[in-house]
């Protein structure tokens, strides 16, 4: 079993920490998503979707090949 030092701690916390923001942007997206198709408002929508996609992306980019282990 491995022992927990400070620095496991502190990378754990900000991997939690960035990981609690990617999804609240995320969640903001669906949200934004949900109203702008209930307004029928096909354009936005349409961007919003597309912001959401390159998000995504974007972080999946980022993180590809990054593994955090404690």
């Amino acid at each position: 079993m491995q022992k927990q030092t400070k620095e496991n701690m502190m990378l754990y916390d900000v991997v939690s920490d960035n990981v609690a923001l990617m999804s609240k942007i995320y969640q903001s997206f669906e949200a934004l998503e949900q109203t702008l198709g209930a307004l029928q408002m096909e354009e936005p929508l349409f961007m919003t979707y597309a912001a959401k996609k390159s998000f995504a992306d974007a972080m999946m980019k980022h993180n590809k090949g990054n593994s955090y282990k404690n």
